[in-house]
């Protein structure tokens, strides 16, 4: 179903990527964080729902996130996809999904190790710098 998507995905020179397609790859990256651990919660299913449905000003998030879930199991391993991304989605719109990984991690009040270690290395991969990883994480953390 996403064959097409993940092709221009990892592609050597692959070109920006449509709304819709970049909709589903940073979702697909916030299913994967929450899978990580391999307890998907409802609460982590929530606020991927509730992070897709704020962003894209969904009423009805469920079926975006269930298209994020799909094209999760598909892609390629977390390095190909991260980078991939990297190449395709403006550096705005890869910090802001850093910010949403880190709620996805602080959602359950657990900061498990594949969690941790999955944010280590994804952030840098998107090529978002450490400074804007941490200070999203001390965001979230104020706010709860």
């Amino acid at each position: 179903m996403f064959a097409d998507l993940l092709r221009r995905l990892t592609d050597p020179a692959p070109a920006p990527l449509a709304d819709t397609d970049a909709r589903l790859a940073l979702g697909a990256l916030l299913v994967r964080l929450a899978r990580s651990d391999g307890d998907y919660a409802a609460i982590e299913v929530a606020r991927i729902d509730a992070i897709l449905a704020a962003r894209y000003g969904l009423s009805n998030p469920s079926d975006l996130r269930a298209d994020c879930e799909a094209l999760e199991k598909e892609a390629p391993d977390t390095v190909r996809f991260t980078r991939a991304i990297k190449d395709a989605v403006p550096y705005d719109d890869r910090r802001a999904v850093v910010v949403s990984m880190w709620e996805i991690v602080l959602a359950d009040g657990e900061r498990s190790a594949e969690e941790n270690s999955l944010m280590r290395m994804i952030a840098p991969m998107l090529g978002v710098t450490d400074q804007d990883s941490n200070a999203a994480r001390r965001a979230i953390e104020a706010s709860k």
